[in-house]
């Protein structure tokens, strides 16, 4: 990807973004009928799938109970057909063991586990179209479908992506940008605190500049929230209307 100019003189990515500027997200609540709880997400070009279960009883092994809170467990896989290449990605391949873990990590941080000791919450996330972001776009999609499902959480979820070129940090970036090389921060908050939940850099990044990153993700996950919970709000509003209730 060397000499492809992520960012021109005007300032203006590569897709037309300012460099602080979300692709555009569309999201939608209770999707899929058959589970606890459901959302889809698209962040640009990036298309995810969630689902939500439980909580339940502990399926399989009884060794997995915690008796002090709810079980949280994840499942991230990918579309076979959610990438240009056309391999076979098994479930159990080694990057989506890696999102499942750390899915599984940024919801027990959210997720107020001690109100369901004794029993399981499942959440599955499958990208069905992958250009960047995927794990960005699945804790969003993971905690819409939470939200539908009705599981308290301490706040919403919402994680987003960003970068460094030409001196210049950049959000949510795209695979275009994620594969030239540079550095990759990605960053969940529960937005309300600006508590970070997870945050993972995948390249390395000088320490004056990785501050001026980690503000700009943080506060592109505020960016994120504001459009989570305007959808969140209209889907009850809709709910509540075709149930003739009263707000």
């Amino acid at each position: 990807m060397a000499g492809l100019n992520l960012l021109s003189d005007q300032g203006f990515r590569i897709d037309g973004r300012k460099p602080n500027e979300l692709r555009r997200i569309q999201c939608k609540l209770g999707v899929f009928k058959q589970a606890d709880g459901s959302a889809y997400i698209e962040q640009g070009n990036t298309k995810v799938l969630a689902t939500v279960y439980g909580p339940h009883e502990i399926r399989g092994s009884r060794a997995k109970l915690l008796l002090d809170r709810v079980l949280v467990n994840c499942q991230y896989s990918m579309a076979t057909f959610s990438t240009g290449e056309r391999k076979r990605r098994p479930r159990g391949d080694r990057k989506s063991q890696e999102m499942t873990m750390h899915l599984k990590q940024t919801f027990d941080a959210a997720i107020m586990t001690n109100l369901y000791p004794r029993s399981q919450i499942d959440i599955f996330v499958e990208v069905l179209q992958s250009d960047g972001g995927n794990y960005c776009a699945s804790v969003n999609a993971a905690t819409l479908a939470l939200i539908d499902a009705g599981i308290p959480m301490k706040d919403f979820v919402c994680a987003c992506s960003a970068s460094f070129v030409n001196d210049n940090p950049i959000a949510d970036i795209n695979y275009l940008e994620e594969s030239s090389g540079g550095p990759e921060l990605i960053v969940a908050t529960l937005p309300k605190s600006d508590q970070i939940v997870f945050l993972e850099q995948n390249s390395r990044l000088h320490e004056d500049n990785l501050s001026k990153v980690i503000d700009l993700a943080v506060k592109s996950c505020k960016d994120v929230y504001t459009v989570l919970d305007r959808t969140v709000r209209d889907h009850v509003s809709e709910v509540s209307n075709s149930h003739g209730w009263d707000h």
